[in-house]
């Protein structure tokens, strides 16, 4: 049985997709902010056809960093590093292209929270071949 084998089927299905772009561990919350997040951003929207996750979060990548939301790319970027779905040399770039139409200082942030989560990385790849 899984853990949210006891939730309606949209609830579950807007955890479980939360899981995947966040990339880590959710429980279920209250509060309408909470259920509209789960049960429509998450479980209808993200999972819309047309567009796969990457695109997704691409699109959502470049709008944070035009608007200032550096506290959530702080959660996206080390996401779609952490699923593979984007690298170094994409993260890197996407710093490189953004600082043109973000603005240096936006791009600066961004290029701080890429290489902290690339070095992390590295870090854990290392431990892991050590022990």
């Amino acid at each position: 049985m899984g853990k949210f084998d006891d939730l309606s089927e949209q609830r579950r299905r807007g955890l479980e997709k939360m899981e995947s772009v966040y990339g880590f561990d959710m429980t279920d919350g209250a509060g309408d902010f909470f259920g509209i997040t789960a049960d429509h951003l998450f479980a209808e929207i993200w999972n819309r056809p047309g567009l796969t996750d990457r695109d997704r979060r691409l699109l959502l990548i470049g709008l944070l960093a035009g608007s200032g939301g550096h506290d959530v790319l702080t959660i996206q970027i080390p996401a779609a590093y952490a699923a593979g779905e984007l690298d170094d040399e994409q993260l890197r770039e996407i710093v490189i292209f953004l600082c043109h139409y973000a603005g240096w200082p936006n791009g600066a942030r961004i290029n701080s929270i890429v290489e902290d989560t690339i070095a992390k990385a590295e870090r854990r790849r290392k431990a892991e071949s050590q022990g």
